[in-house]
């Protein structure tokens, strides 16, 4: 995993499930997040989740609760978020023993990175590698 190194990340890719906790349980079991907040409604659904990897985080919740975001993302297809780790290869067995579906293995990039690609249940796509382009301050 890579170091967490505290502060306030300032994108959060932000995705809706049909079964939220069922996406919890299988991004922190199987793809190593780690759950910081589930704000659950009065009908057992996920209002809004937090989990962290690393210093970054992604925001998830039910589908079908309402609100603008909910309609907006109604007709919206998977969505892709690359998540950066320390070792990929050990990552990847932790994904893979837990029955995430595994679309690429560790693989060399031309670039220098070494990543590898999961499909999430709901078919949303988790690419986890080493690449982590310098931001200019």
């Amino acid at each position: 995993m890579a170091a967490t190194n505290g502060g306030r990340p300032s994108l959060f890719p932000t995705v809706l499930y049909a079964d939220a906790k069922a996406a919890i349980r299988q991004l922190t079991e199987a793809l190593g997040f780690t759950e910081l907040s589930v704000y659950e409604g009065e009908d057992g659904s996920v209002v809004h989740a937090e989990l962290v990897q690393g210093n970054g985080a992604v925001m998830l919740g039910s589908k079908g609760r309402g609100g603008v975001f909910d309609t907006a993302m109604k007709d919206a297809g998977p969505s892709g978020v690359y998540v950066v780790v320390d070792d990929v290869d050990a990552h990847h067995r932790r994904a893979a023993e837990h029955g995430a579906e595994i679309l690429m293995p560790p693989t060399d990039q031309e670039y220098g990175s070494r990543d590898y690609m999961a499909r999430d249940l709901e078919g949303n796509l988790w690419s986890f590698g080493t690449y982590a382009p310098e931001i200019p301050g």
